[in-house]
């Protein structure tokens, strides 16, 4: 059991906008939002936007839908560090008052030759702190025509080691860290050193997010403690990756959150389906947000990569669809069944038809498609027509037509009734549900056809009972 920390919890979700909100992105919000709820902490959200190439207002547009749909809701933000531009200079001047930053007047020309030296000597290339003031050095003379960047200083020696929540100790030497620029000659100021002041003032008390900032925990450890700053708890979580081991990607199928949706899952199917991909409760694969938050720590998080698996999110999807109000997936299914044409005027309500088709699928998109047979008129191919109704099936056909205007209208009393057609004609029950399954919904293949035939209603049943017979 995890013991509460000391403080209040505050996490935070901090993406980029330069795509959309992908499957690992979205599990990181979820395992964010989960461990501040846990605690009844704070969830803030932040918009990482300083890459301006590559920033997009639909990106940022994109991220905030697909955490909306998933229910990720946030309790502070969205901050955009485009709007934080000011809080940044302060800190960099202080941290250039206090001599924790420097101007480098290298330029990118200089800086490349610098590496190119270093890798021809066998050694790791980096910036060799021609501009970095040390006690009795002289410094170069300023080019007149140059504008410079700053760099942090960071320590030339020991090393930087955080307990990681989910890969255990982890230690960096200085040694593989030179020094930073913190800000661009035109001011604006680079990633790392925005996050480390953002996670600063916003308070963040655990950090959760990709391995593949792994890299970035320590140069931002090192400009915390320079700003004087608490540090977080950091905890870098495995790559998803496809049921071929390979990083996901396009050629799996869809990456983006906003996919699904279109796709047909509900939200809870797969908050549940990526709340497992790097957790896990003993045996529990089905739980409810409320459960999963109740459970959720860091203490069962997995150091492995975690494969998607398009098979066992859709088993968990007709788990939700199936246990889902029928009003809110025939609000989810109109839309689609529109677009195909479907005709609802003085048809059977849609919930209804819903709650009998919703055990056999998958996706909305199939119980939409599968629920087409009620709202569109039947075109029985002729040939399986032909095959079907034999002249030994139409006298029954006909007697059932007839005690169908009769017969009180429930499932149970139109099973007994057909019972008894097929009884008193010799019949078994396929030689009579085939033909009547074609000629009511122009398939084969449907559900039971006393349900069927409850749904559709007396009338619809005797009209088209009497083109055939």
């Amino acid at each position: 059991m995890t013991i509460a920390p000391a403080k209040p919890v505050r996490t935070r979700f901090a993406p980029s906008p330069t795509g959309y909100l992908h499957l690992g992105g979205a599990r990181t919000a979820l395992y964010s939002w989960a461990f501040a709820r846990h605690f009844g902490g704070t969830f803030v959200l932040r918009i990482e936007d300083t890459d301006l190439e590559r920033s997009t207002p639909a990106a940022v547009q994109a991220i905030i839908d697909g955490m909306q749909w998933l229910g990720l809701n946030h309790d502070e933000g969205p901050f955009y560090q485009m709007q934080r531009m000011d809080r940044y200079r302060e800190v960099v001047a202080q941290m250039l008052k206090e001599g924790t930053a420097y101007l480098c007047y290298s330029s990118p020309e200089e800086v490349e030759a610098m590496r190119e030296r270093m890798r021809a000597a066998g050694e790791k290339p980096r910036y060799d702190g021609t501009w970095r003031p040390e006690p009795g050095k002289t410094l170069p003379a300023i080019p007149a025509d140059r504008k410079p960047v700053v760099r942090f200083k960071n320590p030339l020696d020991g090393d930087v080691t955080w307990d990681d929540v989910v890969k255990g100790t982890i230690t960096i030497s200085n040694k593989e860290l030179d020094d930073l620029v913190i800000a661009r000659p035109d001011g604006t100021p680079t990633y790392n050193f925005c996050v480390a002041v953002d996670d600063w003032d916003m308070g963040i008390t655990h950090v959760l997010r990709g391995d593949d900032h792994v890299n970035n925990t320590p140069r931002q450890i090192n400009i915390l403690r320079a700003i004087g700053a608490p540090l977080p708890l950091y905890g870098h979580l495995p790559m998803i990756l496809g049921a071929d081991g390979e990083k996901l990607s396009k050629r799996h199928g869809a990456v983006s959150v906003m996919d699904y949706p279109a796709q047909g899952y509900l939200p809870e199917a797969m908050l549940n389906y990526l709340a497992r991909l790097g957790w896990s409760h003993g045996d529990d694969e089905v739980f409810s947000m409320e459960q999963f938050c109740e459970w959720f720590n860091l203490d069962h998080l997995t150091r492995s990569a975690a494969q998607f698996n398009n098979e066992k999110l859709a088993w968990l999807n007709n788990h939700y669809i199936k246990q889902a109000d029928n009003q809110r997936l025939a609000d989810l299914a109109m839309p689609h069944m529109i677009d195909d044409g479907a005709n609802f005027e003085g048809a059977p309500a849609l919930p209804v038809v819903l709650g009998l088709m919703k055990e056999r699928v998958n996706t909305i998109n199939e119980l939409a498609d599968a629920a087409m047979l009620f709202y569109r008129e039947p075109k029985p191919d002729a040939a399986l027509l032909a095959q079907h109704l034999t002249d030994a099936v139409k006298p029954a056909l006909a007697q059932f037509a007839e005690r169908c205007k009769t017969v009180e209208w429930t499932k149970e009393a139109l099973s007994a009734m057909m019972k008894e057609v097929l009884a008193a004609n010799g019949l078994k029950m396929p030689q009579m549900a085939m033909p009547l399954r074609l000629i009511v919904t122009g398939q084969l293949q449907t559900p039971a056809i006393d349900s069927v035939l409850q749904i559709f209603g007396r009338e619809v049943i005797l009209s088209r009972l009497a083109k055939f017979l």
